[in-house]
């Protein structure tokens, strides 16, 4: 007898989380869609439950945060390839226009204008260069937001699904416990029957949490690995091409004088 009353309880929620009635359905679905109306009119909610998920919160605004700066770097990436282009073209311009004048110019002034249109040459094509690591970056963080990022927002969905239901449920709870009366039999079997539906949502809840937590944290790893990884590729052309740069102005310069 005492093993048959310590597994009753048991017996109960599962049959009461099992529930798969219509009116149960109706009721759910009625508290789940209340509680996405008060998210999306900005109501306020009981600041005990809000509170309880301040860390999720903050995860979540680090998650958004990546998304953002990474489609930002993205179209940054793309703006600056087609700048380097048009300034390539630009600096290409102008050091053929000099060489072409030093030459008609005799003087110390015509050779100063050959010397300094070869470099520029010569730079336009050296800034090409830059556009390899750079196309090589921008394949990177696409496969970062297409990969990593819409994997992480697939399991955020999921989990802002969870939380709806799971705070549906506490609503519902909180209606039912108000006028709850235990000697009512009738009254407490459907009070039991809310309380397994909150259990069971706030398990799904809690490991979807944990799955999101753990996600973002490694999000922002990952990121910071591609950036430093990237970067690394990078700079070096970039010193590269800036060192040539002043090494051909200079030389020149001296040249000519």
């Amino acid at each position: 007898m005492s093993g048959h009353k310590c597994s009753y309880p048991w017996d109960l929620q599962d049959r009461y989380a099992q529930d798969k009635s219509v009116v149960n359905k109706m009721q759910q679905k009625y508290w789940e869609t209340k509680q996405a109306f008060i998210k999306a009119t900005g109501k306020k909610e009981d600041e005990h439950v809000v509170a309880s998920d301040a860390d999720l919160d903050a995860k979540l605004e680090l998650f958004h945060s990546i998304q953002r700066t990474c489609l930002d770097l993205s179209k940054a990436i793309v703006l600056y390839q087609k700048r380097i282009c048009f300034l390539s073209q630009e600096e290409n311009e102008l050091g053929k226009f000099l060489r072409s004048q030093g030459f008609q110019d005799k003087t110390r002034a015509g050779k100063m204008m050959q010397a300094t249109g070869k470099a520029l040459c010569f730079s336009s094509q050296q800034r090409l260069a830059l556009r390899n690591p750079l196309c090589r970056f921008h394949q990177e963080v696409e496969t970062f937001r297409h990969r990593a990022i819409s994997d992480t927002w697939l399991t955020v969905n999921r989990m802002e699904q969870c939380r709806t239901e799971y705070r549906g449920a506490l609503l519902w709870m909180k209606d039912v416990s108000q006028e709850l009366d235990p000697d009512l039999y009738k009254q407490m079997e459907k009070f039991r029957k809310v309380q397994a539906q909150v259990r069971l949502a706030k398990k799904s809840f809690d490991k979807l949490k944990m799955d999101v937590c753990q996600k973002v944290d490694l999000l922002g790893a990952s990121r910071c690995n591609l950036l430093s990884h990237m970067l690394a590729t990078y700079q070096p052309a970039w010193a590269r091409w800036l060192g040539i740069w002043n090494l051909k102005v200079l030389t020149k310069m001296t040249c000519c004088c």
